[in-house]
């Protein structure tokens, strides 16, 4: 169990260039953006893997490269593109992982309302899942405004029915701005999470450094995954314009490891 950074923080930066940002702010556990089709490549895979073993950061996590298009690919009506998609686009995520050394994939999923019934998108999302099994890695629904998964019924419906192999990202920013409760949707759904992203908020912003001038307790909320049986990480994941300078990171990060 860490704090770490995802290198979406850092985004539009290229991405081993956001890896070396991270590394230049102190953190040990970070999750990796991917961005762009060059990306998986295996020379600069083992680029990116070199520059977390320099800094000494683990790859917690890694996220899909076509979080935005992943309606199209993989959870359209067109059958086809799925099949084609698991097998080629989404499997080379798993080669990376492997490399990075990285166990959670993160999905983004369906967006609403979709095209395709609610248990199609179960078998299909379920049928990814249990290839990522296959290779010792969870493949994870994270909560996503706008998309199905904002919705904790759906994700309660889509956990009772691909059962013990479901796995979720919880992300607080998310629930914020969908208008949930954090505290309440990660309680009624603790028992399949096993990544969570963590950001501030305050009555003007929903996604800001945390410990400066937000509002979340995040003492309480560590305390209630922990009491929970949650033993992952715990990522920050921010925008650009969620903070102004790096040295902020570190010091959101030193603290929270003190409330960990």
């Amino acid at each position: 169990m860490d704090i770490g950074l995802s290198s979406a923080c850092f985004y539009p930066l290229e991405t081993e260039k956001s890896i070396v940002r991270a590394g230049e702010t102190g953190v040990k556990t970070i999750e990796i953006f991917m961005n762009a089709d060059s990306e998986f490549e295996p020379a600069f895979v083992k680029n990116m893997a070199d520059i977390c073993n320099y800094y000494g950061m683990k790859v917690s996590s890694v996220h899909t490269m076509g979080s935005f298009t992943e309606s199209y690919h993989l959870f359209s009506s067109y059958k086809r593109r799925f099949f084609e998609a698991k097998d080629t686009s989404f499997k080379r995520h798993f080669d990376v992982m492997h490399t990075l050394g990285a166990k959670h994939l993160v999905l983004h999923g369906i967006k609403k309302p979709g095209s395709i019934p609610d248990e199609e998108y179960f078998d299909r999302f379920g049928e990814l899942t249990l290839m990522g099994k296959a290779e010792g890695l969870l493949v994870c629904q994270e909560n996503v405004v706008h998309y199905r998964s904002e919705n904790p019924d759906f994700l309660a419906s889509m956990g009772e029915y691909i059962g013990d192999d479901f796995n979720m990202v919880f992300d607080i920013k998310q629930s914020i701005r969908t208008g949930l409760n954090p505290y309440e949707f990660a309680e009624k759904l603790h028992k399949y999470i096993r990544h969570i992203h963590i950001s501030d908020h305050n009555d003007e912003f929903d996604c800001i450094v945390p410990c400066k001038n937000g509002v979340f307790d995040f003492k309480k909320f560590f305390d209630l995954m922990k009491s929970l049986g949650y033993t992952g990480d715990f990522i920050v994941e921010l925008y650009e314009n969620g903070f102004e300078k790096d040295k902020e990171l570190t010091f959101a990060i030193e603290k929270l490891k003190k409330l960990l």
